[in-house]
C-alpha cells in the first residue's frame, strides 16, 4: 500500500479501485504533475480511468489535506503529496523542472520577520523562479 493509500484509510476516505490507483500513480510521482498527467499516467495502467474520475479524486485527496496544490506560474494546477513534508520549490524558468529544497535558515528568517512586524509566523512558502547561471552546476 502506497503512503498516500494509507493517508487515504486513515482519513476515512473510500478506497475504489480507480482511486488506489490514482493515489499510487501520486506516490510514485518524484515531479509535481498535474491532473492531465495523473491521467495519462493511470491510463496507461488501466485504461479504463476517466479524466473526471481523476479530477475529482484529486479534489477530494486535496480537501482530505492529503495532496497540496500547487501553482508555478504556469496557468494550471500541480500536485504535491503532503506526506513530502514542509518544503520550498525552486522554478527553472527556461526547463519547468521544479527543484524541492528545505533551509532551516530561510525558515529562521521568516519566523523573525513575522515578529518583527507584530505577528507569529503560521506557515511558509517559498516558490523561487529563477534561471541556471552559464557554466554552472547545483551547488553542494
Amino acid at each position: 500500500m502506497s503512503r498516500i493509500e494509507q493517508m487515504c484509510v486513515e482519513r476515512g476516505v473510500k478506497m475504489t479501485g480507480q482511486r488506489r490507483l490514482i493515489a499510487r500513480v501520486l506516490s510514485e510521482s518524484d515531479d509535481h504533475p498535474d491532473v492531465e498527467e495523473l491521467y495519462r499516467r493511470a491510463a496507461r495502467i488501466d485504461e479504463r480511468v476517466s479524466i473526471a474520475t481523476v479530477y475529482r479524486t484529486v479534489r477530494l485527496l486535496e480537501e482530505k489535506g492529503i495532496v497540496a496544490r500547487r501553482d508555478f506560474g504556469e496557468g494550471r494546477a500541480r500536485y504535491d503529496p503532503a506526506h513530502r513534508g514542509h518544503h520550498h520549490h525552486l522554478i527553472d524558468v527556461d526547463t519547468g523542472k521544479v527543484i524541492e529544497f528545505k533551509d532551516p535558515a530561510l525558515e529562521k528568517l521568516a519566523a523573525e520577520i513575522a515578529d518583527r512586524l507584530g505577528f507569529s509566523l503560521v506557515d511558509v512558502r517559498l516558490q523561487l523562479f529563477a534561471r541556471r547561471n552559464e557554466g554552472t552546476g547545483p551547488k553542494p
